[in-house]
């Protein structure tokens, strides 16, 4: 299995604060190859301190330059909030700038501040996200870029510089809803699961992702990348403790910034999956969210650690756990540990996992 770092670039409510924060997730980036991780991931927010990375491809671009090896990641970039003549190039020149290291990652959104800020219908996404996808992926394949349709009407244009490698197999997609998963497997991405709900769910969602894969594709689906947030110390009561603040700090985030709670989802279409956690959370609380989120993470001794990552993989079928190991306010030196005792105990063990047989996978299920 492969192992890659994220980092989310996580603020505080002190805006005076945010050069500290970049200089610290840029030190813990640059130990990432070191350490041995795979991939780096970079994702993409906008106006809030939740995740204060509104440009990945600009971020990885400058990690390009300060790695030799590692895999380049976006976990994502939003389609809909952006040109997608824009994006083709972007990624073309990030992808020949790196020597062909950069691991595309899609996505469509879900926070009302940032489709609001950047002044596009939340209503439109799904269609947005579709249409943009079919764009640039058939730019990054033929080279040409021309488009004719509701959203986005392009002349024909060729994409300078040209790409020079397929990415049909290092192509993702962020997807947590039921919804956005059908519709990953219609443009033919991979799956990057941030995981938000029971893994048993998850493993469902991902089974008729396959079977929607064969049947649109005519071949088998990509095995997904999994997310983890995590806590590894070798003391238990203190990974219990870490994740209890720290992980549930950052759920408490996620729910402020995406408004999980919010009732408009009830009028937004495409987001039929948050309109029945909204419901859940104005019914039950916040606190069993909250409580479910940690369970879901990767926390405990290394030996926890890895056992976490083994059942989940068991369920969905992952080849690649993309470690977080910065947020929420944790201080840099407990970020470091974090991120050394993660790297140095369970890493290496979990890259000696075999590829999955998905059929096994599927029979266990059934």
């Amino acid at each position: 299995m492969r192992v890659g770092y994220t980092t989310i670039f996580q603020g505080g409510g002190d805006p005076a604060d945010d050069q500290r924060v970049y200089r610290d997730e840029l030190r813990l980036c640059e130990l990432a190859e070191p350490l041995g991780f795979e991939m780096l991931w970079g994702v993409e927010h906008h106006f809030t301190s939740y995740t204060m990375c509104p440009d990945p491809v600009q971020f990885l671009s400058y990690m390009a330059g300060r790695t030799k090896n590692i895999l380049l990641g976006s976990g994502a970039v939003i389609l809909p909030w952006h040109d997608p003549v824009r994006v083709a190039e972007q990624v073309t020149m990030l992808d020949l700038m790196s020597g062909g290291r950069f691991l595309f990652g899609m996505g469509r959104g879900l926070g009302r501040i940032e489709f609001e800020g950047l002044r596009i219908p939340m209503d439109e996404s799904r269609a947005r996200f579709v249409e943009s996808a079919e764009i640039v992926l058939r730019a990054l394949e033929t080279g040409v870029l021309e488009a004719d349709g509701k959203y986005y009407r392009i002349p024909r244009r060729d994409l300078r510089p040209r790409p020079v490698k397929s990415f049909r197999d290092r192509l993702y997609a962020a997807a947590v809803s039921p919804e956005s998963v059908r519709i990953m497997a219609d443009v033919g991405a991979g799956i990057l699961i941030n995981p938000q709900k029971d893994w048993e769910e998850v493993s469902e969602d991902m089974r008729q992702y396959r079977e929607q894969f064969r049947e649109l594709k005519g071949t088998e689906a990509p095995a997904p990348m999994v997310t983890g947030w995590v806590c590894c110390d070798k003391d238990p009561v203190k990974a219990r403790d870490m994740a209890q603040q720290y992980i549930g700090g950052y759920y408490e985030s996620v729910m402020s910034h995406y408004e999980l709670g919010g009732r408009h989802f009830e009028n937004t279409q495409g987001y039929e999956y948050y309109r029945r956690l909204a419901s859940f959370i104005q019914n039950k609380g916040s606190d069993r969210v909250v409580d479910n989120f940690i369970e879901l993470q990767i926390y405990g001794t290394p030996e926890q650690c890895y056992e976490r990552i083994v059942d989940i993989r068991s369920k969905v079928g992952n080849d690649g756990f993309n470690a977080v190991c910065s947020f929420s306010g944790m201080t840099y030196e407990m970020a470091e540990a974090n991120m050394r005792l993660f790297a140095s105990e369970v890493m290496p063990r979990v890259k000696e996992l075999p590829p999955v047989d998905f059929a096994a996978l599927e029979a266990a299920a059934s």
